[in-house]
């Protein structure tokens, strides 16, 4: 997810950003200046509260799989960048920048750090979501190799289902169980891309208490599992349980063990006490986003994946994937 810059007059005189690793001091300010820039850009009444009820900043900057850059000028934090590693995959965002420092290379300097990094991670397979309506947004990423593709759907639904058949919690599992979902999760994300893992994602939500994971019981073992989100120091926003990333085991019963895993998601929600359940749709996977349709899912938020030199990835036909790459 991507807010380049917005609003604002150059300086042509002054001094070119300094990117770096982003330090723990400076979380606060690329807080603030991640509801700035995106509260700014979307026409939001009070820019500096937008999206107050989720993080997209500390979570990320404490998860071992995701590399946090900071931009400087004359000292001053003024825009961040995240990458986020999923083994073969990787994509970066949220991008941001204060709104009043337009033009000043600040994007383009994060821009650069951030793909030195999945070059250093030979991630294979690397994108980003940005807004679809946005021109000025996507001919940024196309200058460094980036082709808009197909459209992706942040959709919600209310959650109601309060029981699911055949599902288990990550959290509720002793260690050594975790281990062994753990490569079950690898195994069913290897059937649908090849090194594709969501191990340090998994890690990370448990870790620092941001959700939990679902895990849908097969014949072999883990049929499907999702990423989820839920509470204020998640990504999920206020009352809602968000699915970060969730793929089936690829296979004659994946349609079957789809619904079984959006089944468990709402049931998840419900326990955790959320009201509406969350889910990204990357419309090139058309069976994975018709079934959101058909079970109530309404689209919130519309935006376009891009990715490095046109590679469809695992955003194909046929791939039982939710995912979310804000």
């Amino acid at each position: 997810m991507s807010d380049h810059n917005a609003g604002g007059n150059a300086d042509p005189k002054a001094s070119r950003p300094v990117v770096g690793r982003l330090e723990e001091e400076d979380l606060p300010e690329a807080a603030r200046i991640f509801r700035l820039a995106f509260g700014t850009f979307l026409g939001a009444p009070n820019p500096d509260m937008f999206w107050a009820d989720r993080d997209y900043v500390y979570g990320r900057r404490q998860a071992a799989h995701v590399a946090s850059f900071g931009a400087t000028l004359d000292g001053k934090l003024v825009g961040s960048n995240f990458a986020t590693n999923w083994g073969s995959v990787g994509f970066f965002g949220p991008l941001t920048v204060r709104p009043d420092l337009q033009e000043r290379g600040i994007a383009r300097a994060l821009l650069g750090k951030t793909i030195e990094q999945f070059d250093t991670w030979d991630t294979r397979h690397v994108g980003l979501f940005t807004f679809s309506d946005s021109a000025k947004h996507i001919a940024l990423y196309q200058k460094y190799g980036f082709c808009a593709r197909f459209l992706t759907a942040i959709m919600s639904a209310k959650a109601v289902r309060q029981t699911a058949a055949g599902w288990l919690r990550f959290s509720e599992l002793s260690q050594v169980q975790r281990e062994e979902a753990l490569q079950s999760c690898r195994d069913v994300a290897e059937t649908i891309c090849p090194g594709l893992d969501l191990s340090g994602e998994i890690g990370a939500t448990h870790a620092q208490g941001l959700g939990d994971i679902v895990l849908i019981e097969g014949a072999r073992g883990i049929a499907a599992f999702a990423v989820c989100h839920y509470g204020p120091r998640s990504e999920s926003g206020a009352d809602t349980c968000f699915v970060k990333f969730g793929a089936v085991r690829d296979g004659q019963s994946a349609e079957y063990d789809y619904h079984r895993l959006l089944d468990a998601c709402e049931a998840l929600a419900v326990a955790a006490g959320m009201s509406n359940l969350l889910a990204g749709a990357n419309m090139a996977r058309h069976e994975a986003y018709r079934h959101l349709v058909g079970r109530g899912f309404r689209t919130e938020i519309l935006g376009v994946t891009m990715h490095r030199q046109n590679d469809p990835g695992y955003c194909r036909p046929g791939a039982y994937i939710i995912d979310d790459w804000r």
